[in-house]
């Protein structure tokens, strides 16, 4: 009854390769968040200033960033009642709007305007815990 009424419901694959474009989007947006937070921690690739990195890596996370917000609604879409009223998924939904606001508004712009080693240093563990929860929202939505 479920495939007649929507179609992302009518074969055994359409979730599971919306679920792979949206892991594959998340992975490429947050590998290149991560990279640029274990810079400003001074964990790899200290040569180079975070700004560069920052620049480097914008297009790749937009790119992420692109898959997910195109996959993610597709998958709500599947069964939304299950999704909107899952506390993991609320969450995840909650601290995805605080990741990306302060990846944008914060963290990007300190970074281009110059930042200290502290500063940076915090700046990486508020980014790393935000989308730590993101991901562990993810993770739970299925147990919840």
């Amino acid at each position: 009854m479920l495939a007649a009424e929507n179609p992302l419901n009518a074969g055994p694959l359409i979730f599971p390769a919306l679920e792979c474009l949206h892991i594959t989007g998340f992975t490429l947006m947050l590998g290149t968040i991560a990279i640029v937070d274990f810079r400003l921690l001074g964990l790899v690739m200290t040569s180079r200033p975070a700004a560069a990195l920052v620049k480097d890596m914008s297009t790749w996370t937009i790119l992420g960033l692109g898959l997910v917000f195109l996959s993610g609604p597709l998958m709500f879409a599947t069964d939304p009642d299950m999704y909107y009223l899952n506390r993991a998924f609320q969450l995840k939904m909650a601290l995805l709007v605080g990741g990306l606001l302060f990846h944008y508004l914060v963290r990007n712009k300190a970074i281009r305007n110059g930042i200290s080693t502290s500063s940076g240093v915090a700046l990486a563990c508020v980014s790393i815990a935000l989308w730590f929860g993101v991901i562990a929202g993810a993770i739970f939505i299925g147990f919840v």
